[in-house]
């Protein structure tokens, strides 16, 4: 007979795997009497795992929610999935703050079998990061507010600045997230001006939920909102670019929310896109690594020259391995 910290592992790990068991199923997984199954579940809620349970023949366990955070039990693949999704949090900054996600990797990684630590290990030396974007991170706290108020279906307060730091305080009616690669977007309804908007998450300062239950009738397209919202921004600068690969292609390289496509044959496509100044679109279009020509305007076709003699210049005397 398995110990009985091992058993109760094993009884975690099978309530997690199908919707409900029965004490009969569980007693035979685990080669002891209904009776130490009971005591088990007993266990597994002084631990904090939502156990739930429905009386009678008939009825059986299932897993709920719990009211702290129990021991996880997660396999090689999940353990690893979890990992790099950490490190890519606390790389990205999408929680406003790398403090937590960097903790729990430390933790996690503390704990791996050395298979699956080895394997990861093999990751970070094979991945490699560019730097963080420049801009606002997301404060800690509010994608979770956000994504909250969206699942609870109810009107919110949201306070807000804009572009200019201007303050606002707006009732609004929460609809959903969008993450566009490189920003987090939150789309919902303006009640005071009845508009469908889009807010980007690192200018909320606060979201508190009014307790008011909100219906939404024919909500938009909550990605095609934010993919409009982008394009209609007015930049200090545009570049036009000349891409040497069809518009299906070019659409992957540069997604619609930063560039206006226009197919030039059928092997090419003419791209607008905006910037602040002629380094940033130069940093951006080095940063696509595919060949390209800059049809306007000469700054910006001057910084890309520039960067990419600085990059060669670099890289002289550089020895291959």
């Amino acid at each position: 007979m398995i110990s009985t910290s091992a058993r109760l592992l094993r009884l975690a790990s099978l309530l997690s795997t199908r919707p409900t068991w029965t004490c009969r199923e569980l007693a035979e997984r685990t080669g002891v009497t209904d009776r130490t199954v009971r005591r088990d579940m007993a266990r597994l809620r002084e631990l904090g795992y939502g156990i739930e349970s429905d009386p009678g023949p008939w009825g059986g366990y299932r897993l709920g929610g719990g009211t702290r955070v129990p021991p996880l039990i997660l396999d090689d693949e999940e353990a690893l999935a979890v990992a790099v999704a950490l490190r890519e949090a606390a790389l990205s900054g999408v929680l406003g703050s790398d403090q937590a996600a960097l903790s729990a990797l430390l933790k996690l990684r503390q704990v791996l079998p050395p298979r699956i630590a080895d394997r990861l290990g093999e990751m970070d030396a094979i991945f490699v990061h560019t730097p963080r974007p420049e801009g606002r991170q997301i404060p800690p706290g509010v994608l979770p507010a956000l994504a909250a108020a969206c699942r609870r279906g109810e009107r919110a307060r949201l306070s807000y600045r804009d572009h200019a730091g201007n303050a606002t305080v707006r009732d609004i009616d929460p609809y959903r997230l969008v993450h566009t690669g490189r920003r987090w977007y939150f789309v919902a309804r303006d009640v005071a001006r009845d508009q469908w908007r889009t807010f980007r998450a690192d200018r909320v300062v606060q979201v508190q939920p009014t307790g008011r239950a909100v219906e939404l009738v024919d909500p938009p397209d909550p990605a095609l909102l934010v993919s409009r919202s982008i394009a209609g921004v007015v930049y200090p600068l545009y570049a036009t670019v000349r891409l040497a690969h069809p518009m299906d292609q070019a659409l992957r390289l540069i997604p619609p929310t930063i560039g206006t496509h226009h197919p030039d044959g059928p092997d090419a496509t003419i791209v607008e896109i905006g910037g602040n100044d002629a380094d940033q679109l130069a940093t951006y279009l080095l940063g696509l690594g595919t060949t390209l020509r800059v049809l306007s305007p000469d700054p910006v076709r001057e910084a890309l020259l520039r960067r990419t003699r600085d990059l060669c210049e670099d890289n002289e005397g550089v020895q291959p391995r």
